[in-house]
């Protein structure tokens, strides 16, 4: 088989026409020696021309009847497998999956050796979403073809559609290694991490919502939207936690230096040094003062310490010394810092800021964590043969720290996993640090530090793979869709904005661009947009439950509280993580359209999403309604408690509802 038919134009496409024409056209050679060979009782002529006519309409892209050519071929040799196999793929070519899948099943009964039948079972099955169906045939088809990244590409997507993503993410793996050039491999390879890092996230919520760990990952979350005093705000509260992330001073102080708190962040610096001097980050944050200072001298010296302990920790880490200055502060800081005046980098740690920084004029620029790993490695041994891994952690050196736990000849105990995990991320190695972070999830099922490492680890790989495709597809609607979700994420509105309607000048009708359209408009309070475009894409789909939710929402921000019911109902089958929404939009309705006690019992299954307070004010309400003064009591403690959160993060809500009302007439039941 070829090693490179992919030309999917969507993630739920596995195989393009010009990879079931090179199918057919192999199975044709194999049908040339059978024919010579068989023992057909209807002369060979016959069968010929057919196979000859179907070959025309299928190179003409008339499967139809090339599918009718093939169905009257095994009709003269019904026992020849490969008839039936071509027969299938011009079925699944003219869209009859139904048949295709009749005729694959009866290839695969005369001949289950047969490598096509295998896959495209798999496939179709896959498709219809009979995935337990599905794997079977793909892990059989991988079997038989180990080189063809056709059958791994088609499991790993069968296990994203059944939310096993760590076994996705193997297959995927496998897919891009067979073809580097694969686009939508990589492409389903990064959401599938995407989708592990969201499943995991809501875990780790759901387990530990106000832990340390939950706690950094949503300040983090906080600074990459740019709400930087906020997520200084919130890394101060976790300060003194027993059990906390490591480097969670000089996260705040990058937090700081965002929200132009010089002094601020240069203090969390100083105190993550003294008290963590194996944080890295600490050094980083003192380069990155002293570069805002005008100190290229100093920083220079900072970085020259941290390449001498870890070279994949600066190589993966350098980038924070440029986030958030413009492109010409940036280029001159970067320029001041690589050229040599005020003492020469060495030529490797040069190297790897340059990649780090982006910068083009590098030759061969080496990736971030995969630099002179061995000369790295020799340098810390020659340091201290005899240390452990818990000191090579201490003195910064985490590649050693790596390397000499897996060299570890028996298995890893959790407090070793939790290192490898810790150790393996600061160095670069994301891909160690997930499968270390997956191993302690088997140990320890219930680890929000083993949850924490996975999630950081996945979004670093997540992001690479999307890189990857971005670089195969630079222009592709799906590149550009794929950009706006980003943006969408970092509420950056306007420019995911701007990439989903490039992505509709591509494509038109896009369901992913028209959802990303709708969902940013709806963001940006434009709800009359949001409507028109989720109109547009309904027509197309329906049933489509997150479509139906946007409009629901948009029809529900504009006070149409009865014409968005029908859309509610169809937003239940969303997913598991928006269905809180979906119950405190419809209590929000039931509310406003006099059914109290249905509102309340909707609003009492969306209370967990509730962000601002907003959910339990109208709870509330509604209980003080009915009599009951008790529950009224404790939603509205409730509200406040989520309220006093946001401001105790940094986030004061622009108009928050008026309690007073409320709360002077909480012992008055009947009062209007």
């Amino acid at each position: 088989m070829p090693s490179r038919p992919e030309t999917s134009n969507g993630p739920g496409n596995s195989t393009g026409k010009p990879f079931v024409k090179n199918c057919t056209q192999l199975l044709l050679v194999l049908l040339a020696g059978s024919i010579l060979g068989s023992g057909q009782q209807a002369p060979p002529s016959q069968l010929d021309s057919l196979l000859a006519q179907a070959q025309q309409a299928q190179a003409a892209g008339d499967y139809a009847t090339a599918a009718n050519d093939y169905k009257q071929a095994v009709r003269i040799e019904t026992g020849m497998p490969q008839l039936w196999a071509n027969l299938g793929l011009m079925q699944n070519e003219s869209g009859d999956i139904a048949g295709a899948i009749q005729s694959f099943q009866q290839a695969h009964r005369l001949d289950p050796s047969l490598y096509v039948p295998n896959l495209f079972l798999g496939i179709d099955y896959s498709h219809l979403g009979r995935a337990k169906e599905a794997v079977p045939y793909l892990l059989a088809s991988e079997k038989l073809n180990q080189s063809d990244p056709q059958a791994p590409l088609a499991l790993g997507r069968t296990y994203v559609a059944e939310r096993q993503f760590v076994s996705a993410a193997h297959q995927l793996e496998r897919a891009t290694s067979l073809d580097p050039k694969l686009a939508s491999a990589w492409f389903t390879l990064g959401i599938a991490r995407l989708d592990e890092v969201e499943e995991e996230a809501r875990t780790m919520s759901q387990a530990g919502k106000e832990s340390p760990f939950s706690e950094a990952l949503y300040a983090d979350s906080l600074a990459k939207q740019g709400r930087f005093s906020e997520a200084a705000s919130l890394y101060k509260t976790l300060l003194d936690a027993s059990d906390q992330p490591p480097c969670l001073r000089s996260e705040m102080g990058f937090a700081l230096l965002r929200a132009h708190d010089q002094q601020g962040a240069s203090a969390a610096f100083a105190s993550e040094r003294a008290a963590h001097p194996e944080c890295g980050l600490a050094i980083l944050g003192q380069a990155r003062t002293a570069m805002d200072g005008g100190d290229t001298a100093q920083a220079a010296k900072l970085l020259v310490e941290l390449w001498s302990r870890d070279h994949g920790f600066v190589a993966s880490n350098a980038v924070v010394l440029l986030e958030g200055l413009s492109a010409q502060k940036a280029s001159a800081a970067a320029g001041a810092l690589l050229s040599g005046a005020h003492g020469e980098l060495p030529a490797d740690l040069r190297s790897a800021l340059m990649a780090a920084f982006n910068l083009s004029d590098l030759e061969g620029p080496i990736p971030a964590g995969a630099q002179d790993t061995s000369a790295n490695l020799s340098a810390a041994a020659s340091a201290g043969t005899r240390r452990t891994p818990e000191q090579d952690y201490a003195a910064g050196q985490f590649e050693q720290c790596a390397h000499r736990l897996e060299a570890s000849p028996s298995p890893l105990s959790a407090p070793h996993l939790r290192l490898l995990a810790a150790c393996a991320f600061f160095t670069g190695d994301n891909q160690r640090a997930a499968t270390a972070a997956q191993a302690l999830l088997t140990q320890s099922p219930h680890s929000l530090e083993a949850l924490y490492w996975s999630i950081q680890a996945s979004e670093r790989l997540a992001f690479d793979s999307l890189s990857r495709f971005q670089d195969l597809e630079p222009d592709s609607p799906r590149s550009h869709v794929l950009l706006g979700d980003i943006y969408h994420q970092l509420d950056r509105q306007d420019d995911a904005q701007a990439e989903y309607a490039k992505a509709l000048a591509l494509a038109p009708g896009d369901p992913a661009a028209m959802l990303g359209l709708a969902t940013v408009y709806l963001s940006n309070n434009n709800s009359a947009g949001a409507i028109e475009i989720a109109q547009a894409a309904l027509l197309r789909s329906p049933g489509d439950a997150e479509l139906n939710l946007i409009m629901a929402e948009a029809l529900v921000g504009q006070h149409q509280y009865a014409e968005a019911e029908p859309y509610l109902s169809k937003s239940l089958p969303a997913k598991p993580q928006t269905l809180p929404r979906v119950h405190a939009l419809m209590g929000k309705v039931y509310a406003e359209t006099g059914r109290t006690q249905q509102a309340i019992e909707q609003l009492k299954m969306g209370a967990s999403s509730d962000e601002d307070g907003s959910i339990h004010y109208l709870l509330a309400r509604l209980y003080r309604q009915t009599g009951d003064i008790k529950d009224a009591t404790e939603a509205i403690n409730r509200m406040k408690a989520i309220k006093q959160q946001r401001e105790d993060r940094g986030y004061k809500q622009v108009q928050d509802p008026d309690l007073s009302p409320l709360e002077s007439s909480a012992n008055r039941p009947g009062a209007p």
